[in-house]
Parts: structure tokens; C-alpha cells; sequence
């Protein structure tokens, strides 16, 4: 029994790893995109209940592949976390603009990570 399916979309194996077995441990099917194009594909024809969003990837961006989802009808209610090494002061309002819903920078605090997801499906 799955709490829910959640689209990965990150570039850099060592991270998909850690994040893809936390997120199964806390019952979640998890669904992997390598880029941000990859992203907004898998976003629309599988409708995950929650994006974890790398800002920094190949093919397209972050940036742009949340904006992609969030103009779409179809995936604009999907929650978005970026996950991003970008923790430069502007960085989180930078990402909320772009479409996404949530912000947690690099290295990851797991903790943090399964409140935010959390809080977020609560609501959805």
C-alpha cells in the first residue's frame, strides 16, 4: 500500500539515491525524471501527488520546468519542493515565484523534508 507517488526529478545519482530510499521508507512510490524536461513530461501523463523539483539540470532548468508545470491545467494543483544547492539569499523567493511551493536547500535535512512533503499532500 503506497501513501501516495512522488516524481523525483534530479540529475545527480548519489542524491537520487539517498532521496529516492527516504521517500520509499516513508511509503511513498517515488517516479525518477533525470532533467527538467523529462520532469514536466512524466508530471503530465502521470500526475504524481507532489514534485521534488532539482533547480539545477540538465536539458531544462528547474526554474523553467516549474513554471511549465504550474501554466499547465492539467498539473498546476501538483505540488512542487524545490531541492536546490542554491541557498543564496533570494534564492527560496526565486524558486516560489517560478510555481514552486516549497524550498529546501542542499544538503538535504530530512527531517525538514518529510514535513514539508507532509504538509503539503495534507492539504492537496
Amino acid at each position: 500500500m503506497s501513501n501516495g507517488r512522488i516524481l523525483l526529478v534530479e540529475d545527480n545519482s548519489d542524491n537520487l539515491m539517498l532521496v529516492q530510499d527516504f521517500i520509499e521508507a516513508l511509503g511513498y512510490q517515488v517516479m525518477i525524471a533525470p532533467d527538467g524536461q523529462a520532469g514536466v513530461q512524466f508530471a503530465t501523463s502521470e500526475k504524481p501527488d507532489l514534485i521534488l523539483l532539482d533547480m539545477s539540470l540538465p536539458v531544462m532548468d528547474g526554474w523553467h520546468a516549474a513554471r511549465q508545470i504550474k501554466d499547465n491545467a492539467t498539473t498546476s494543483t501538483i505540488p512542487i519542493i524545490a531541492l536546490t544547492a542554491h541557498a543564496m539569499l533570494g534564492d527560496r523567493e526565486r524558486a516560489l515565484e517560478a510555481g514552486c511551493d516549497d524550498y529546501l536547500s542542499k544538503p538535504i535535512d530530512f527531517v525538514a523534508l518529510r514535513q514539508k512533503i507532509t504538509a503539503l499532500l495534507r492539504v492537496r
